[in-house]
């Protein structure tokens, strides 16, 4: 094996910079490509989602509630939970299914 990328700088020597940083620039290349992109395309996928839903598909809220859309407004959609029971939810608080909501401990 060479050692040589581990040794100390010769007496004198000043350490090169770039591998001084070179750590510190992978680490963040790891989080943008396992954690900052999944998080962001996901989130598109919701947009598109909430954007493309129409009246009389089955959805549910964040808060678990599955109900058919009756109406559609800007920011609020109205969905029917039971026979007679109608809610109006804003359409941010409506997910593909129960995997998109975080769960708070």
């Amino acid at each position: 094996m060479n050692y040589l990328l581990m040794a100390p700088p010769a007496q004198g020597a000043e350490p090169n910079p770039i591998m001084t940083f070179l750590p510190l620039v992978l680490i963040i290349v790891v989080f943008y490509f396992f954690m900052i992109r999944p998080q962001m395309k996901k989130q598109k996928e919701l947009a598109a989602f909430r954007n493309s839903i129409a009246k009389g598909d089955k959805v549910v809220t964040t808060g678990g509630i599955y109900g058919k859309i009756l109406e559609i407004k800007d920011n609020t959609v109205l969905l029917q939970v039971d026979d007679n029971v109608k809610i109006r939810v804003d359409k941010a608080a409506i997910v593909k299914d129960m995997s998109d909501v975080q769960v708070q401990k």
